[in-house]
């Protein structure tokens, strides 16, 4: 389960850095998506850490 959060947390902030970049509106859901991606991201290199 911990290895598919991962997945998604990373495509989620490939999918973020190109809409940024892109320059492409998606609004402001991506933004939030983002923070729980990098939650996810951090929660793990925790859990990894530990």
């Amino acid at each position: 389960m911990g290895n598919l959060l991962y997945v998604i947390a990373v495509i989620l902030v490939i999918i973020w850095a190109i809409s940024f970049l892109g320059g492409y509106y998606t609004g402001g859901i991506i933004h939030l998506l983002l923070v729980i991606a990098i939650v996810a991201i951090l929660l793990r290199v925790i859990k990894s850490a530990a």
